[in-house]
C-alpha cells in the first residue's frame, strides 16, 4: 500500500494511495479528504469484544474502512492533535501502542487489549493495544515522534506522558522518577517507565497533560 506523510513533524497528515479493491482501516473521524470513488464503511471491526477493547484503550468504538472502487483512489488522514505520524512494521514483531496513538492500519491487522500500569500510576489511559499482522500501521502523536533503539539488556527511562509505543516483549517497569517524595515534587517528574531492550521505544516530544494544564479553567 503506497502512502506519503506530509507536513512533518508539526502538522502531519498521511495520503494513502489505494489500488482498485484495496482498503485501509482508520480511526473514526480521521478522514480529511478523499477521492470520489472511495467507499466508506463504518462498523464494529472484530465483533463486540474487539469494540470494547478499543474503547478501553481510548480508541473509537467504531472504525472506518476506506476502499477504492472502480479504479485507484486516495484518502488523506489527519490526527486529532497537531503532531507527527510514523509508519511501523509489525509483521515480524507486535507493537504495544498507548491510548490514542493508533491512526490507521491494514484491515488484516489484529488488535489485543491489555492493562496498562502506566494508566494507574502515570495519569494516562488504563489500557494499551497490542497490534500485529501484515501491512501498513500508522501511529500519530502530539508533537514529533522520536524512535529510540535499545540493545539487548539496555535500560532506558521515559516519562510516561511521552511514551507512544514500544516493541512487544520489552521489559517495562514503572517507578518514581526520584527516590524521595521531595525530589519527585521539585523535579516536576512523577512516574517514569524503565524500558529494557532489545526493541524500539517510540516517544513524543509533547504531552497531553501539559497541554491540558495550559488551558484556562472554565468558570
Amino acid at each position: 500500500m503506497r502512502h506519503e506523510i506530509l507536513f512533518q513533524p508539526e502538522f502531519a497528515v498521511v495520503k494513502v494511495m489505494l489500488e482498485p479493491g484495496e482498503s485501509i482501516r482508520a480511526e473514526s473521524g480521521a478522514m480529511m479528504s478523499m477521492s470520489a470513488n472511495i467507499a466508506l464503511d463504518s462498523k464494529i471491526s472484530g465483533g463486540l469484544g474487539k469494540m470494547f477493547g478499543r474503547m478501553l484503550t481510548g480508541e473509537s468504538a467504531f472504525q472506518t474502512t476506506f476502499t477504492a472502487n472502480n479504479g485507484p483512489g486516495e484518502v488523506i488522514l489527519a490526527p486529532n492533535l497537531p503532531g507527527d505520524i510514523v509508519t511501523v512494521d509489525v509483521s515480524q514483531r507486535a507493537l504495544i501502542v498507548t491510548s490514542g496513538a493508533f491512526l490507521a492500519g491494514d484491515v488484516r491487522m489484529d488488535f489485543k487489549t491489555q492493562a496498562s500500569m502506566k494508566g494507574f500510576f502515570g495519569g494516562e489511559g488504563l489500557f494499551m493495544s497490542e497490534i500485529s499482522g501484515p501491512g501498513l500501521l500508522l501511529l500519530s502523536s502530539y508533537g514529533a515522534i522520536l524512535p529510540i533503539e535499545l540493545a539487548p539488556g539496555q535500560p532506558y527511562i521515559v516519562d510516561t506522558g511521552h511514551l507512544v509505543a514500544f516493541t512487544s516483549g520489552m521489559g517495562y517497569n514503572l517507578r518514581k522518577a526520584t527516590k524521595s517524595l521531595i525530589g519527585t515534587v521539585t523535579s516536576g517528574e512523577g512516574v517514569v517507565a524503565e524500558m529494557v531492550g532489545p526493541g524500539t521505544v517510540y516517544t513524543q516530544t509533547r504531552t497531553i497533560s501539559s497541554l491540558i494544564a495550559m488551558l484556562p479553567a472554565r468558570g
